[in-house]
């Protein structure tokens, strides 16, 4: 697995460059502070996937310009304001392995800067001229927050199920991936069957996306994970994982494993019990 990421990567190296080229160009704000707060989010590793995978779209829908990696960065920009306020809202404290942004500049200016990304984003979606494009990126953004709602409600939640569980993954995370691809179906001026085709397959990439991550919260090191093993837990998410493993666990070990999902896991020894059911 590693070796095919590595090989798609590489086989990317151009169009990365360009991409990273333009985050830094088109990030420009009027304020020396608002730059620190959203580098330190967007140049601290991340992979550039949803930027990468509209201007891929693209690309394979017929596009042979230059301005797609600039369209592009709209994604990033996107996704980085939902992890400002998404670390704000889960309590977290590690990011890409570093300290979040409102541990260091405080509540008020992460959300802000949240803010400034997200109308970043509109701005870019706005100057293509193509107001589909900016009602796809309206429509992800009400999606993503709906998700985050729902699994908010949710905490602590037991009774979730996979349909439940598939649905809020499918807002929270999938639908800024499926904008990405469908973004680049209309950029390039696809027909309407590429364009779903595209936005399908970017539906069921974001999905899988996600189920693998939720995954990883339990079985990566942390220094891989770039955040604390377990965060899921600690924040009384129901995630696949745990779904399943309730779902099979009977008599006293499912009641246990309750009590550590409603207590959050308050101690590193209650992850380490929960771990030990998940294997």
């Amino acid at each position: 697995m590693n070796e095919l990421k590595e090989r798609i990567m590489a086989s990317s190296s151009s169009d990365l460059s360009g991409i990273e080229e333009a985050l830094d160009k088109g990030l420009n704000p009027c304020l020396a502070l608002i730059s620190d707060v959203a580098g330190h989010i967007l140049f601290a590793g991340g992979k550039r996937i949803r930027p990468l995978l509209m201007v891929l779209s693209a690309r394979l829908c017929g596009y042979a310009g230059n301005d797609d990696k600039a369209v592009s960065v709209m994604f990033e920009y996107l996704h980085a304001a939902t992890l400002l306020h998404d670390d704000l809202v889960d309590g977290a404290d590690v990011r890409r392995g570093r300290q979040v942004s409102h541990l260091i500049w405080g509540n008020s200016t992460t959300v802000l800067v949240g803010d400034f990304l997200l109308a970043k984003t509109i701005s870019i979606a706005a100057d293509t001229g193509h107001m589909e494009i900016v009602r796809t990126i309206s429509d992800a953004i009400s999606r993503m927050a709906e998700g985050e709602i729902h699994q908010l409600a949710n905490r602590e939640k037991i009774d979730v199920d996979e349909a439940e569980y598939m649905e809020i993954i499918h807002r929270k995370t999938a639908c800024l991936i499926q904008a990405a691809c469908r973004v680049g179906a209309i950029f390039a001026s696809a027909s309407a069957e590429r364009e779903k085709t595209m936005s399908n397959y970017g539906r069921d990439l974001g999905i899988a996306f996600q189920m693998v991550d939720d995954l990883l919260d339990y079985t990566a090191d942390t220094k891989v994970l770039g955040k604390s093993t377990g965060s899921d837990l600690r924040e009384g998410k129901m995630t696949l994982p745990l779904i399943y493993a309730i779902g099979r666990a009977q008599g006293k070990d499912k009641k246990r494993m309750q009590e550590i999902i409603r207590d959050r896991a308050s101690s590193e020894s209650a992850i380490h019990e929960m771990l030990g059911y998940l294997k």
